[in-house]
């Protein structure tokens, strides 16, 4: 059964607050100091520990707020309404599937194409990654977040994500099994996809990744229900249509 919309999001909103970071404690100064960030880039860093945000960076290049105003309910919370529904779901998902883990939190992340409204009222396009920062007795201590400026996305009606991690597949089946969105596609279908539209075979594409053919054929085959095609030509000029594929 589909969410409704004020339900969407409320796994991630129980676990997050609207209090920014106090950027002149220690803490927050190593962080300025020690966190690269990079042209129109913004960055975050959440406590599940302390419930607020303890870092934050950049926010007004990218979406006109000051760092020392930026929450993480709020980040939530300014996404465009046309990208909420799947946004809000994704984060959900993502957490519930990273809070299943116990080893190895630090090398999971998720990344989301997206739209943010700026102070303004303007739509910007992100590309947002948000992984675990730190782990505690295999708990998430706090996350980090990167919002960068991307002028270079050219948004269809497909969303796209993609997730990382050592149990990188589980991750992203778990997402793809759970969203509710029709029009989404996962970074490894988007991958297997992209072969497919240069002239290769299931067979072919198995071999490179050294999977069985019926592995490639679960990452193709669901995306003719998802997006209505009938056939792979469909599927791939759909791609194209929708700038899935360059």
């Amino acid at each position: 059964m589909k969410q409704s919309m004020n339900q969407l999001g409320a796994y991630s909103k129980s676990f997050i607050t609207d209090v920014p970071a106090d950027l002149t404690t220690e803490r927050a100064l190593h962080f300025k100091k020690t966190i690269p960030k990079f042209a129109e880039e913004s960055v975050y860093i959440y406590s599940f520990a302390e419930g607020r945000m303890v870092y934050a960076d950049g926010w007004e290049e990218v979406l006109g707020y000051k760092d020392t105003e930026i929450n993480m309910l709020g980040i939530v919370n300014m996404t465009a309404p046309d990208f909420a529904p799947f946004v809000h779901e994704v984060n959900d998902k993502a957490l519930q599937f990273i809070q299943t883990v116990k080893e190895d939190l630090e090398k999971y992340s998720f990344l989301i194409e997206q739209k943010k409204v700026h102070k303004n009222g303007s739509e910007v396009p992100i590309t947002a990654r948000v992984g675990v920062l730190e782990s505690y007795q295999g708990k998430m201590v706090s996350i980090i977040g990167r919002f960068q400026i991307n002028h270079n996305i050219r948004f269809g009606k497909v969303m796209r994500y993609s997730a990382y991690g050592p149990d990188k597949a589980q991750f992203e089946e778990v997402l793809n099994k759970t969203l509710f969105y029709n029009y989404v596609i996962s970074g490894k279908e988007k991958e297997a996809l992209a072969l497919v539209a240069k002239g290769m075979s299931f067979k072919e594409i198995a071999a490179l990744f050294n999977v069985s053919p019926s592995a490639i054929e679960k990452r193709i085959l669901p995306m003719y229900k998802r997006f209505n095609v009938k056939s792979l030509t469909h599927l791939v000029s759909f791609a194209y249509d929708n700038f899935i594929l360059p």
